[in-house]
């Protein structure tokens, strides 16, 4: 089977995956709050990608249910952003882990979003095939670059990186694609760079084909994909339980970043029982390097936001009409110095 059919049947089989999602969503037939808690009446469904970047969303969940018995929310795993998407704006995701510039253009679209946490610091690497002659970002000229998505940071990532060395976005060629599908485009060659959230990325590296060309730590230090929001409605009706959610993530976040031996635990849990990954996978791309991806200094700074905002705009991707103000709500964590990580040990 050629590589570009390969491609074609990806792209349909993400087509008719968003279909069946997008009718499943609306039916008039399907009662999608049967999983609402009797007692509180709200239980939330925080959606999520198996990616590092929402490692804190399973991380929370599986701690509060060993050491209460309810998890205290719904986890939702999707395969890719558009169904993500999709859920969130169909009411049904009360919470969602969402890439920053789109939350941020869904704000410009009219949607009534809010961040109110950041998911991780960095946690994102360029990877070309290990037989390839691209050695240094000005190799990239010429060459087809996958990413998650038009309003993904990776895509301003490869703006910023090359606006810096001179180089115009038009002298490259970007392809969105589901990071679950990058390593296989990047093994047979379909694309000549692959850019996403971990563990994608590294599976390329541990399976032996694939190269690290850059992590955003060493390109753009303290890098922001995804972010945790909500919608205002959601904050105005149930603020107390969106607090719970917030204050359980940093936790969650404090926890992981604690120790290497916690990384290594929810390398096991994360993988077996929300991501459906092999933990070895989870374990390297938590170990090598350490900070390859970060779990503290998550509040929300307003210049972090004014950067992607001005990369956004340059990118065409953002309009410039929201700004901070609009779409982000950092008092859920006015202070990080004053969360503390999980008091819990996984069972020796």
């Amino acid at each position: 089977m050629s590589s570009q059919l390969k491609v074609l049947l990806a792209v349909l089989s993400w087509i008719a995956g968003v279909t069946v999602l997008h009718l499943w969503l609306n039916s008039p037939d399907l009662d999608h709050s049967s999983s609402r808690s009797a007692q509180s009446g709200v239980r939330f469904r925080v959606g999520f990608i198996p990616v590092t970047c929402h490692l804190t969303c399973p991380v929370n969940h599986y701690i509060t249910e060993q050491m209460h018995g309810d998890g205290g929310f719904e986890p939702i795993r999707f395969s890719g952003w558009p169904e993500l998407k999709e859920a969130f704006l169909s009411g049904h995701l009360e919470a969602t882990f969402i890439l920053a510039p789109l939350a941020m253009a869904l704000r410009e679209q009219g949607v009534p979003i809010k961040i109110v946490y950041l998911g991780h610091r960095d946690g994102t690497t360029l990877m070309v095939h290990k037989d390839s002659q691209i050695r240094k970002i000005e190799d990239l000229r010429g060459k087809t670059i996958a990413v998650p998505n038009r309003f993904s940071n990776q895509r301003l990532i490869m703006f910023r990186v090359l606006k810096q060395r001179g180089i115009p976005m038009t002298a490259v060629k970007l392809v969105e694609m589901p990071p679950p599908d990058m390593p296989a485009a990047l093994h047979v060659h379909a694309v000549d760079a692959i850019i996403s959230g971990e563990p994608f990325m590294a599976q390329t590296e541990m399976d032996g084909y694939g190269r690290v060309l850059f992590l955003t730590k060493d390109v753009w230090p303290e890098f922001i994909s995804c972010v945790l929001a909500v919608k205002e409605e959601t904050i105005d009706r149930h603020r107390p339980e969106v607090q719970a959610l917030v204050d359980g993530i940093a936790q969650s976040g404090k926890w992981l970043d604690r120790s290497m031996g916690h990384r290594m635990q929810a390398a096991e849990f994360a993988g077996k029982n929300y991501y459906h990954q092999e933990p070895k996978l989870l374990r390297f791309v938590l170990s090598k390097p350490p900070d390859r991806v970060k779990y503290t200094n998550l509040t929300l700074h307003q210049k972090d936001f004014e950067e992607i905002e001005e990369l956004g705009i340059e990118a065409g991707i953002l309009q410039g009409t929201a700004h901070f103000a609009d779409y982000a709500d950092p008092s859920f964590v006015k202070d990080e110095g004053l969360v503390q990580p999980y008091n819990w040990e996984a069972p020796q």
